[in-house]
């Protein structure tokens, strides 16, 4: 057998060793179970059957969805102060639409929960749609540039300028919580607050929870909007004295798509 068929056989043979294990590290990268590439501790969280270790803070939200379905006027004042704060181009259609906070349908937002033989009510309930902020974010291991990231406090960020417009987190996220510009959006941001950068075409952006808010001590736009009503309810999920961990141990709530290990930070009152 002469050097090169020997050479040609034993490439085959590492490429059929590496297709066959290919599918596990897939799987586990998917399970949350890879986590040396994003440079994350592997930590048990709310949906995944297990408590978050008080460690540090844990930003999260509490929905009543009830709240929203008694006042029809609340869902698109807490969508108005957010994109309003956030300089969310307005495109007046549906193809090029960015959103960071949205209302959907009950059964497309919980489509693992059985709609057979629902209460008709929960058909008309208006959901308040957001980025979940993961514990376990498969949209920032899916991230080739590190432009979206989870801080200390839980939060998923994004870097508009590391963005390279590739479109991976979108894939990644299982929450449709993130928008590509396919436009430049500038000249569609109606009233444009300056002290938020605004983003280019080919970036994705969706909702940071309002980091630039928390820093100085302030409110989620879209918490702050709604405080009167009680519609969404924000705070340190760790903190066991919080209005939101009070409200988590007194109310019956459920999260979208917990069976996926994402371990979202948002929890619904339905």
């Amino acid at each position: 057998m002469d050097n090169s068929r020997r050479k040609f056989l034993k490439i085959a043979g590492l490429t059929a060793i590496a297709g066959i294990a290919a599918p596990t590290a897939f799987n586990s990268l998917l399970k949350g179970e890879v986590h040396a590439s994003s440079g994350e501790a592997s930590t048990a969280g709310h949906g995944g059957g297990h408590e978050a270790a008080p460690v540090g803070k844990r930003y999260g939200f509490v929905i009543d969805a009830q709240k929203f379905a008694a006042d029809p006027g609340l869902a698109p004042k807490c969508i108005n102060a957010c994109h309003s704060v956030h300089n969310v181009p307005d495109f007046g259609n549906k193809k090029d639409e960015i959103k960071w906070i949205w209302t959907e349908t009950y059964a497309h937002a919980f489509p693992d929960e059985s709609q057979y033989k629902r209460n008709e009510a929960l058909h008309t309930l208006p959901i308040m749609t957001l980025c979940n902020h993961c514990d376990n974010p498969p949209c920032v291991r899916a991230c080739p540039t590190k432009a979206t990231f989870r801080n200390p406090d839980g939060i998923i960020m994004m870097d508009f300028h590391r963005c390279i417009g590739c479109r991976f987190c979108m894939a990644a996220c299982p929450y449709g919580a993130r928008s590509f510009n396919w436009r430049d959006p500038r000249p569609f941001v109606k009233q444009e607050n300056p002290e938020y950068p605004t983003r280019m075409r080919g970036v994705v952006e969706k909702c940071t929870m309002c980091y630039e808010r928390l820093a100085e001590g302030l409110m989620p736009a879209c918490a702050e909007a709604s405080k009167e009503s009680g519609g969404i309810i924000f705070g340190d999920l760790n903190d066991p004295a919080s209005e939101v961990s009070m409200v988590l141990k007194e109310k019956f709530t459920i999260q979208r798509k917990p069976a996926l290990g994402t371990k979202p930070s948002i929890f619904y009152i339905i």
